[in-house]
């Protein structure tokens, strides 16, 4: 069976908590899991979830690597034509700029299931014909 892996890293603080921006998205990668693995896998593909902790002192000098998602190696941003921002967070990040993800427009801090979802479906895709070409990274939209 293929494997197709799904990397998220947020930032985990002294107490072992996180703000709500990630616990969000850390409930949507695990639906959107389950959801790529009862689709992917009677097809021999399985998804599989590596989730990182970022330490309060890294997240202090790179905010912007807390809830980041890679899908089959690539950042999340690439396979949907997306790009990352910032917006104030709160809680474990204090005041921080911390990251979102921003596509057609709308800016998300919490990454919704449905995009998890079809970037994974996307990279699947290239596992069964490698030779297609893959999207090009993300430069923003116009």
């Amino acid at each position: 069976m293929k494997e197709l892996a799904i990397t998220w890293q947020r930032l985990i603080d002294s107490t072992g908590s996180t703000c709500p921006r990630c616990a969000g998205t850390h409930q949507q990668v695990q639906q959107a899991v389950d959801r790529l693995r009862a689709a992917l896998e009677p097809l021999g593909v399985r998804p599989v979830l590596e989730t990182r902790e970022i330490d309060p002192a890294t997240f202090l000098q790179q905010p912007d690597q807390s809830n980041r998602i890679w899908v089959g190696g690539r950042p999340l941003e690439d396979w949907l034509g997306a790009r990352s921002g910032s917006s104030q967070c709160c809680d474990a990040c204090g005041d921080a700029e911390c990251r979102t993800l921003e596509i057609d427009g709308t800016s998300h801090e919490v990454v919704p299931e449905a995009l998890l979802v079809r970037a994974g479906l996307i990279a699947a895709s290239q596992l069964f014909d490698p030779t297609l070409s893959s999207p090009e990274p993300a430069r923003g939209h116009p």
